[in-house]
């Protein structure tokens, strides 16, 4: 394993501001020396004084001793020109996202710092390619892209462009390692591991609203309560900034060349042609302010539960023994039987969706009272169901599976029947992405894993949310959503039809 940055080594930081501050912050924490530059002198005194706050506050909630926090604060030094910079082994650039800059820049710098320097830009967009493009030894240019906060946020993705050394790539993972950060390697493509996964979380939402499958906040409410998403994604877009979120969007959907998968929204298009842009603007899908209440998510009335339920269990997934077990302990008489499909019945059948509508399952299956349920992250904990109807079911079956789950203390609430629903088609095209990261060399499953969990919270990486799913589901889901769609945007991932065909009944991404 290659060895981090020896601590008495010098790491210049250009750019003060958040970004700038924050990778400073932990490298001198780390033990670094820092030298922090910003083309106005003004703001790394600015930056400086912030992070001497910050040290204060971990001292104050225990986090640091005082000492250390003073040790810390005496090894970041401001730079007053860039030729302070000369002996730094590590130059991380966290300035203006702008190809011509950042390349101006680090010409600059390469006539600056010694030849074992390495040089590294904070980029979250932009080709790391294309920025070392220019220089004399672009092998010692990698991105070092970290997230906000930069003291608070574990994940940093290390970035090879084309003609990076691995030497220098390997060196920076260790380091980031040595400064407590979790980071992943990744090769040099649109969007890298975190921006280009994590579309779906927004297009699949916005795709849902477009459709009336229901209220933002109620598509919020289900990816908390049912998927464990700390924050739904109408809400995170409001707190990106949908100038911000549309622009990253349009990014990678010009840099693949229009695939539909990156196709950005007309929905959040309005948005941002109006100007309301999120929190920052007061108001976004929702409005903010002094005295402004958010929306309730739809709840359905109360209903009688039905005595007995039968589950059948032929080729049972997980997910309906763990519901069954949450049935019987709130009392509800579960008994097993003989069918074709997993299913619960309850003056209905209830399935998890499979990427169908309710009301195309009914059809299919000749049996008009079909009640599809969305994906449970942890049907135990779970606090919230989210079901949906065939247009051909009767009032007393939905009624029936609405006070089913009740009794077991779910809040039920109903979404139009769209096919694939919330959970399940955010979570299956989230892993259909990260398959094809993996496909196409971006990174490796762990990585893909590691990055976003650390890197956006999500509560179980994609690629091992599919496992825990079952990829011969995961392949059901998607097909029947690329069916009803008649859409490129739900292909199915090259990898995940060969691990299939490899292994039809027991197929895995991560080894047990």
């Amino acid at each position: 394993m290659a060895e981090g940055l020896d601590k008495n080594s010098v790491v210049a930081v250009i750019g003060s501001g958040a970004m700038g501050a924050g990778i400073a912050q932990v490298a001198a924490v780390a033990g670094h020396r820092v030298r922090l530059y910003d083309t106005r002198p003004e703001a790394v005194g600015q930056a400086i004084a912030g992070i001497v706050k910050a040290l204060a506050r971990l001292v104050e909630k225990g986090r640091m001793g005082a000492a250390e926090a003073d040790l810390a604060r005496e090894r970041v030094l401001p730079m007053r020109a860039l030729d302070e910079a000369a002996d730094a082994a590590l130059v991380v650039e966290a300035v203006v996202e702008n190809l011509d800059v950042k390349r101006a820049l680090f010409a600059e710098l390469e006539d600056i710092v010694g030849p074992g320097c390495i040089l590294a830009t904070n980029t979250s967009s932009i080709s790391v390619t294309a920025i070392g493009a220019a220089l004399k030894r672009p092998e010692r240019l990698l991105g070092m892209h970290f997230f906000n906060p930069v003291p608070l946020m574990a994940l940093v993705e290390v970035v090879s462009g084309v003609a990076t050394d691995k030497a220098c790539a390997d060196t920076v993972c260790a380091t980031a390692a040595a400064w407590g950060k979790n980071p992943v390697h990744a090769q040099s493509t649109p969007g890298f591991i975190v921006n280009r996964v994590a579309r779906p979380y927004y297009a699949e939402a916005l795709r849902l609203l477009l459709e009336r499958a229901a209220d933002p906040a109620t598509i919020d409410a289900v990816m908390r309560d049912c998927g464990g998403f700390r924050m739904g994604p109408f809400e995170l877009m409001d707190l990106i900034g949908h100038d911000v979120n549309y622009a990253v969007t349009q990014s990678v959907f010009n840099a693949y060349y229009g695939d539909p998968r990156f196709a950005p929204s007309v929905v959040q298009q309005e948005l941002v042609n109006a100007g309301f842009l999120g929190r920052k603007a007061g108001r976004g899908f929702y409005r903010y302010g002094e005295g402004v209440a958010m929306p309730q998510a739809q709840a359905e009335a109360a209903q009688a539960c039905q005595e007995n339920v039968r589950v059948t269990h032929a080729g049972a997934h997980p997910l309906f023994d763990a519901l069954a077990t949450r049935l019987r302990d709130a009392g509800i008489a579960v008994t097993a039987a003989d069918g074709a499909v997993p299913a619960f019945h309850a003056g209905g059948a209830i399935f998890l969706t499979d990427g169908r509508s309710a009301t195309q399952r009914a059809f299919d299956d000749g049996n008009p009272d079909t009640i599809l349920f969305d994906l449970l992250l942890d049907p135990s904990q779970a606090t919230r169901i989210a079901l949906a109807r065939a247009d051909q079911c009767s009032d007393a079956a939905w009624h029936a599976a609405v006070g089913l789950f009740q009794k077991a203390g779910f809040t039920v609430s109903r979404l139009d029947d769209v096919p694939g629903m919330a959970v399940m088609r955010t979570v299956a095209m989230l892993a259909n992405e990260a398959l094809d990261a993996v496909n196409q060399g971006v990174c490796s499953a762990a990585a893909v894993d590691i990055a976003m969990q650390k890197g956006v919270n999500y509560p179980r990486g994609p690629l091992a949310w599919a496992d825990a799913v079952g990829l011969r589901h995961v392949f059901t889901v998607l097909a029947n959503l690329g069916a009803a769609y008649g859409e490129d945007r739900y292909r199915v991932s090259p990898l995940l039809r060969r691990k299939l065909a490899a292994n039809p009944d027991g197929a895995r991404i991560h080894a047990r």
